[in-house]
């Protein structure tokens, strides 16, 4: 295949939904006895509402949403220390547009710099580097963000300030890891789950082995896959004839991007700039061990943590979810967006409640933007 139109053949398709019924049928999946297939990453939630696979696979195939949103999982504590940073004097806040709207206890960072704060957004952590660059008398702070996809870009970036001796700019990092929040919901006991679609954007940079634990330790079958319907379908296919053979093994069906073991280049800048945090908070989630990422020692000057005091530098903050939020347990699979009392009556994409509304990768913006008032039942 050369063009994205071929990965979205109508024909293709239903020679593969075709074969998915027929395996579903073999394994005695039905509609009462689903088999339950988690997608890890909300870019393949997104793609599965946009192009209506969750309503034409077999009907004994139950997609659960997983925390593979970054935005989303992030716990509103970390969202008040960006705009305390971002209100503080001489300040620049830079950040990712889709953290912009994410609120936090009392506003997000949209309101605080309606409320006069300098926070802009920026399509690279070199976007930022340029306004360091630009306002030397300013300190310059980047909102560090996202799963391994986005770590890379940032690292390069603090190595570059870093060469340049740039003393104004630093980083929020918030930056976190995919299999630390995989393998605590496979230890929660009550997640029932058959099988994953692992994230395609991450595993190029990692690679497909650091999912081996799921295979091995866990006997659960895993396809890494791309983000077109025709890569979805073929990696639900592939999911669920290890399920019929009996097999739980790391499959890559994302083979044209995904390197086995990932992208050298990357994995060698994170090596250099971060070293793994002994815990991090996840929204729905908890404290996990080793699932996030702060930075070395020796690029401290660059650390927004240290610089201005704050975060897990002083001691980390609870923060309770927003009253009727089921944010966290919608991002771990325990419930659909559509069962949350505030879908679309007190959380809209306008009135955001929780960060899954809001998100590009959010489930709740996936179900409002392919379903929209039509998935919300008439309130009592």
């Amino acid at each position: 295949m050369k063009f994205a139109s071929e990965f979205r053949d109508p024909k293709a398709a239903k020679v593969l939904l075709a074969e998915i019924a027929k395996v579903a049928d073999r394994i005695g999946a039905t509609k009462d006895k689903p088999v339950h297939i988690m997608e890890v990453c909300g870019g393949h939630t997104h793609s599965i509402f946009r192009y209506g696979l969750d309503k034409l696979v077999h009907e004994g195939i139950e997609f659960i949403h997983g925390p593979g949103c970054p935005v989303c999982v992030l716990p509103r504590a970390r969202v008040d220390e960006c705009i305390e940073i971002a209100e503080r004097p001489g300040v620049i806040f830079t950040t990712f547009g889709d953290a912009m709207r994410v609120p936090g206890t009392k506003k997000s960072l949209l309101q605080a710099k309606a409320d006069g704060a300098d926070i802009r957004m920026v399509y690279s952590p070199l976007d930022a580097l340029e306004l360091a660059r630009r306002n030397p008398e300013r300190e310059v702070v980047f909102f560090g963000l996202g799963f391994e996809t986005t770590t890379p870009s940032t690292a390069l970036a603090i190595q570059q300030a870093a060469r340049e001796g740039l003393g104004n700019f630093s980083v929020f990092c918030n930056h976190i890891k995919v299999p630390e929040p995989i393998k605590a919901l496979l230890d929660d006991p009550h997640m029932c789950l058959d099988g994953f679609i692992g994230p395609g954007h991450v595993s190029m940079v990692i690679g497909i082995h650091p999912y081996d634990f799921i295979a091995q330790d866990y006997g659960k079958p895993l396809a890494v896959a791309g983000f077109e319907p025709l890569d979805l379908l073929q990696s639900v296919l592939m999911v669920l004839r290890q399920i019929a053979e009996g097999r739980a093994e790391v499959e890559n069906q994302y083979a044209r991007v995904v390197p086995e073991h990932g992208n050298p280049v990357s994995l060698a800048a994170i090596d250099d700039v971060y070293e793994t945090r002994p815990s991090f908070e996840w929204r729905g989630l908890g404290e996990i061990d080793k699932s996030g990422l702060r930075i070395r020692a020796q690029y401290e000057a660059y650390d927004a943590e240290e610089k201005f005091g704050i975060g897990y530098a002083t001691g980390r903050r609870e923060v309770e979810e927003a009253e009727g939020c089921a944010c966290g347990q919608v991002m771990t699979g325990r419930t659909k967006p559509v069962d949350c009392p505030q879908f679309g009556r007190g959380c809209t994409p306008e009135m955001p409640l929780g960060a899954l509304m809001v998100s590009s990768e959010g489930a709740c913006a996936a179900y409002w933007q392919y379903g929209g008032a039509r998935a919300v039942e008439p309130a009592e």
